[in-house]
């Protein structure tokens, strides 16, 4: 059974089976503690559907959200259990992953589902009813495998090239001109992303990224960040598949969509305005319309027969202003829960689509097409806050404390580590 925390189940009338209008369930899975779960989680339950999800339970800002009814915990040391206990347990329409490792987890689910029976012909049924195409899922947590059908599919991509050792390093270089990126597959929110400004630059990234974590790295992982998660990966010495991008000067930019059967049924297209740092996530973005970008999600979403939530990113050429894809998202962004009217909601058309109903037209539910996401923008970008749409969830107090103060940065060991790298970072800066 799995191991239910909590349930948040609300009072009043419950009216008799025969005239209860169709809910429908959702289950949200995520490994990490990011706030996008939680405010997609909000935006729909507002539309009318029941929320549960698995996560890791302290700290989690969807645990936060009232009207989430279960919270179950996500085992980091058996994962897959934990995963197939909460869908039991909760019977839902469909399954919404907020991060790649919880994709992979149901990637691997619906292998294994496939040998136990009627009970796992369900479940794979359910989560090819929520992902796409099975056939789709050694594509989509490619980064090299992804490129290649969207190259294939017409779209703009960068030049690339998967490398495994050195030698292919030195032959890459011989051909491309600096700086090249390098990015390591099974990372996310730029972890796993570096920038190479010189042939031994590159030599250096590509050794750090190709090995397996060092038990240093681990331990800060597990004790600072509480990320249990990785340590099974750890222990397997996994080595991530590496692939090499030539550099393409200009602006980030990126978009959102919802498909089912590889028909996309709404999405979003966004420049980023702001950013934290060069590779990390975007704090403020603008609204925009841009037909390659979208042409790019209904192109992909139709080839790999996607279903759910995913986004794509770009970098928008500085001269040309041409958009190259560069890498994709197979999960729910943070711009899954924005409301821009038909078209451009997400949430109304997601839960259209479950009731089996017609899409409503909605009036807009924001009228700013620059965005500031909170808490980032906050952090980073306070200057820019009084011309955007500050996008508070106000109508969750609960939930927005948890976001203002996060439960890690609450902790001991991260308050430490952090007061330990402001000094390291004084003291660079005293010595040049």
């Amino acid at each position: 059974m799995a191991n239910l925390i909590q349930a948040n189940v609300p009072g009043g009338h419950v009216p008799t089976e025969e005239h209860r209008p169709p809910v429908p369930k959702i289950l949200f899975t995520d490994t990490s503690r990011w706030p996008i779960g939680a405010r997609l989680a909000l935006a729909l339950t507002k539309a009318g559907c029941r929320v549960s999800a698995i996560c890791p339970t302290r700290g989690h800002p969807i645990a936060k959200v009232r009207a989430v009814e279960r919270i179950y915990s996500y085992s980091s040391l058996n994962p897959l259990s934990s995963l197939a206990a909460a869908i039991e347990a909760t019977q839902p329409d469909m399954v919404i992953p907020c991060d790649e490792r919880g994709v992979r987890h149901l990637h691997e689910l619906f292998t294994r589902s496939r040998s136990k029976g009627e009970a796992g012909n369900k479940l794979a049924a359910l989560i090819e009813r929520s992902l796409g195409s099975p056939e789709s899922y050694p594509v989509i947590t490619s980064r090299h495998g992804l490129l290649e059908v969207a190259r294939e599919e017409g779209i703009r991509v960068p030049k690339m090239q998967s490398i495994r050792t050195v030698h292919d390093l030195k032959s890459w270089g011989a051909e491309h001109p600096l700086p090249w990126v390098l990015k390591a597959d099974g990372t996310f929110g730029g972890s796993g992303v570096r920038i190479a400004q010189s042939p031994r630059q590159a030599e250096q990234f590509f050794s750090e990224m190709a090995r397996p974590h060092r038990t240093t790295q681990i331990l800060k992982r597990t004790l600072i960040y509480r990320d249990l998660f990785c340590i099974a990966p750890w222990a397997k010495r996994c080595r991530p598949e590496i692939v090499i991008q030539s550099f393409i000067p200009g602006r980030p930019a990126n978009c959102a969509v919802l498909c089912q059967d590889g028909k996309v049924l709404a999405g979003i297209a966004v420049e980023v305005v702001a950013a934290i740092g060069d590779v990390g996530p975007a704090t403020v973005v603008r609204v925009v319309d841009s037909t390659e970008m979208m042409s790019a999600a209904e192109r992909i979403a139709r080839r790999l027969r996607l279903s759910g939530f995913f986004g794509l990113d770009f970098m928008l050429e500085d001269e040309s202003r041409e958009a190259y894809l560069i890498e994709m998202n197979p999960r729910c962004t943070p711009l899954c829960h924005l409301q821009f009217g038909t078209g451009r909601d997400m949430v109304s058309a997601l839960a259209a689509q479950l009731l089996g109903q017609p899409l409503l037209e909605l009036p807009l539910a924001i009228d700013n097409d620059l965005i500031a996401y909170f808490p980032q923008a906050w952090t980073y970008n306070r200057e820019l806050l009084s011309s955007c749409f500050q996008d508070i969830p106000r109508e969750d107090p609960d939930l927005v404390q948890a976001l203002v103060q996060p439960w890690l940065e609450r902790t001991l060991l991260f308050r430490l580590s952090q007061a330990r790298a402001t000094r390291v970072i004084s003291s660079k800066l005293l010595v040049k």
